[in-house]
């Protein structure tokens, strides 16, 4: 069985709290892995998911990396055609503004469990078939 990793990393406190927008984030990936689960285990895909913690000095200095996901090996916006953004967003955070998603003129502070259903299956159909190809579109 093939697999498929989904890296998802954000913010956590010393307290092992993090900012409701990666909290948000935190379900929509998990729904999103269940998903995409029950759709390519029967075609010899198996997703994962990987989560790692960034913590207050490391999201100080680089906050962009906070709420970051990464399917198959490419960041979330390659897949989408999509880029990264910020805005402000809790005390947990400070004054740094974290990650959004722009997509097709929305912005997304909580990432969507479709958005990630669709890099995942476009992830998969790539990873059963390396010659497939999927420029990042506007």
């Amino acid at each position: 069985m093939k697999t498929l990793t989904i890296t998802w990393q954000r913010l956590v406190d010393t307290t092992g709290s993090t900012c409701p927008r990666c909290a948000g984030t935190q379900q929509e990936v998990q729904r999103a892995v269940d998903r995409l689960r029950d759709a390519l285990e029967p075609l010899g895909v198996r997703p994962v998911l990987e989560t790692h913690e960034i913590d207050p000095a490391i999201f100080l200095q680089q906050p962009d990396q906070s709420n970051r996901i990464w399917v198959g090996g490419r960041p979330l916006e390659d897949w989408l055609g999509a880029r990264s953004g910020s805005s402000p967003c809790c005390d947990a955070c400070g004054d740094e503004e974290c990650r959004t998603l722009e997509i097709n003129g929305a912005t997304h502070e909580v990432v969507p469990e479709a958005l990630l259903v669709r890099a995942g299956l476009m992830a998969a159909s790539q990873l059963l078939d390396p010659t497939l190809s999927f420029p990042a579109s506007s």
